[in-house]
């Protein structure tokens, strides 16, 4: 019986040493076969590339407007039907060359061109491409030029790059799960098989009658995803349970999901993973070089390094108060930094401007730089509590109705007395508008509704309902990524280039900060509890109004325009001026942040205010408080 267990224990836990040509051999073989299914697949459906298709390149191209005119020309080459439809044919043929046994160089040519194809590639298919593709991509190019080399030092550091982005690959997948709390606590995985995408109906009710094992098998998935690495300690003793594991995984995802060529792409990283962690004395590794790993620990501590100063340097932006004119605490405690115009000969409305969830009023740059110079107007711009160097010194529980009196102190102190206020708001900026009207009474001149939330919305719009649920949990994944340095890392949004010059920098300082993502989830919290309970009626507004829509928001859910008329006809009081109009082509980012839009904005709000002039109703005292 003892022998019996130890053979089967020696079978189960240990090293799996591969040599160094048995390595990239069975992984050459599997990613050829990943690419190979991959090109004959996009073969079959070469539809799926033409006009009206999934990766129609008339469209597909302006994904790649801001590269560079040489790089744009090479792409549309690429794009060339003919070109397209060349690769994949030479990928199919250097995937089934590879297939065949040998080891001689002319594997690495191969391997090489189904990498550097692969990656061509990748932009004519933009939809459809997934990690399978840039696994496979990986692992053909880096044992495609180990394969020509004639040094083992070279293929030894090569075959380590693979071994650590195997590594990466499932550890950074772990610990991202972790900050989504369907995967703490065991519901991802009954959500995921119910999806039209993803899903599968058998595996879906199999989760749903036995949910404490679909828990045990989403936690074991956590573990083995988090853990992966201990295969390299003592001599790579648990490489045979943790790789067998991750293969299953691959191989279930492949059936359960649909996922084939993915069982495929990963388990091509395995046998190089375990010739990497096998104990430098056994036989089948002897002379393995084993310097790559120490270099990256050096990059990867010098990259901690780097990610703090970053982080810190951009806190110190994000908070800097040099670019304000001035502060005001509110009734809860709060202090408001904020940015004022204001002349005091002037007696015509200033624009106070709101911005929306997690936005800064970096975001309005093309609008008031319209406003100033196409209209002369004074304004006054700020953050809210907890937006970058405003501060939250409330000690209540956070609700929307705080951001409204701060708004009413804001314009109180701010705003010369006698001077009528028009307030524009973006997105949540403007129920919050709309919501302070009453406290401001007759200082208000009038409202401009920017792609405007609605308090309804949540139960009107489907897709804004299905929506608030993935709204909140990526708000929290994102400010958890944020708090364990990953900042760095964050590929520059488009819209912060399409800001004005003189505040990109700091615009991206603050999007790149914790604090704005940490008051964003904070009020969107507020906004679910809220418009959830909110009963679908609207309060008459005695202001003008002037509604702007994004075409795109309105396009892609037809409800949205319906509740920005809503907004509009609240405010259908005598000798008021109520303006609904759509701006075509633009989306709700894009409305204030790229010029053309942002410019249009601004000087519709001038035409706005000037006609309003000759409606303007003598002021009122303010009176009434903000909604509760």
């Amino acid at each position: 019986m003892k022998p019996l267990l130890k053979r089967a224990s020696r079978a189960l836990i240990g090293p799996m040493p591969v040599s160094r040509d048995r390595a990239m051999g069975m992984a050459e073989r599997l990613s050829a076969l990943t690419a190979l299914t991959a090109s004959a697949e996009h073969l079959a459906r070469r539809r799926a590339t033409r006009p009206g298709g999934l990766n129609d390149w008339a469209v597909n191209r302006d994904a790649y407007a801001r590269r560079h005119p040489i790089t744009r020309r090479v792409l549309d080459a690429l794009a060339d039907e003919r070109v397209t439809t060349a690769l994949h044919a030479g990928r199919v043929v250097a995937g089934a060359a590879l297939l065949l046994p040998g080891s001689g160089r002319w594997r690495g040519a191969a391997g090489l061109f189904m990498g550097v194809g692969g990656a061509a590639l990748y932009p004519r298919h933009r939809y459809g491409t997934d990690g399978s593709d840039q696994v496979s991509t990986l692992v053909q190019s880096a044992v495609g030029v180990a394969r020509l080399s004639r040094r083992t030092t070279t293929q030894d550091a090569l075959l380590w790059y693979v071994a650590v982005q195997s590594n990466l690959s499932y550890l950074v997948s772990g610990w991202m799960k972790l900050l989504g709390r369907d995967w703490r606590t065991g519901a991802a995985l009954q959500g995921v098989m119910r999806t039209r995408t993803y899903g599968h109906h058998a595996v879906w009710r199999l989760t749903t009658r036995h949910p404490r094992a679909a828990r045990a098998v989403v936690h074991g998935v956590l573990a083995l995803e988090c853990l992966f690495p201990v295969l390299y300690l003592r001599g790579g003793a648990l490489t045979r349970p943790v790789v067998a594991s991750a293969a299953a995984f691959h191989v279930a995802n492949a059936f359960a999901m649909g996922l084939g060529r993915f069982a495929t792409a990963f388990v091509s990283m395995h046998p190089i993973v375990a010739y990497t962690s096998a104990p430098s004395a056994h036989p089948a590794v002897v002379g393995r070089d084993d310097r790559f790993p120490a270099s990256v620990a050096v990059a990867v501590a010098g990259a901690a390094g780097y990610c703090a100063v970053t982080a810190l340097a951009r806190r110190r932006r994000a908070t800097a108060t040099d670019g304000t004119t001035g502060s005001v605490t509110t009734r809860h405690g709060n202090v408001l930094r904020h940015t004022a115009r204001l002349r005091d000969e002037r007696s015509t409305p200033v624009a106070v401007f709101v911005p929306g969830l997690v936005a800064t009023p970096h975001h309005f740059g093309w609008v008031t730089q319209t406003l100033i110079g196409d209209g002369d107007l004074d304004l006054v711009t700020y953050q809210r509590a907890g937006y970058g160097p405003s501060t939250r010194g409330a000690d209540t529980p956070f609700t929307l109705r705080e951001s409204v009196d701060d708004l009413v102190d804001l314009v109180d102190e701010v705003v010369p007395a006698g001077r009528p206020v028009l307030l524009v708001g973006h997105s949540l900026g403007s129920e919050l508008a709309r919501r302070a009207a009453p406290a401001l009474g007759g200082r208000l001149h009038g409202i401009v509704y920017l792609d405007s939330s609605h308090p309804a919305e949540l139960h009107r719009s489907e897709q804004q309902g299905t929506s608030a649920h993935l709204l909140r949990q990526d708000l929290t994944r994102f400010l958890n990524s944020l708090r364990v340095g990953l900042g760095s890392l964050l590929v520059r949004p488009a819209w912060v280039d399409d800001l004005p010059a003189p505040v990109r920098e700091d615009a991206m300082a603050q999007y790149a900060d914790t604090r704005l993502w940490n008051a964003g989830r904070r009020e969107w919290h507020a906004v679910e509890r809220d418009f959830r309970a909110h009963d679908g009626t609207l309060s008459p507004v005695d202001a003008h109004a002037l509604v702007l829509s994004a075409q795109r928001t309105v396009d892609q859910d037809p409800e949205q325009l319906l509740m920005h008329r809503e907004l509009a006809e609240a405010h259908r009081l005598p000798g008021r001026l109520v303006r609904v109009e759509v701006i075509e082509d633009c989306d709700h980012e894009s409305l204030l942040t790229q010029a053309r839009f942002g410019t249009d904005v601004g000087r519709r709000i001038v035409a706005f205010l000037a006609d309003t002039a000759t409606t303007t109703r003598p002021q009122e005292p303010a009176t009434g408080e903000a909604p509760r």
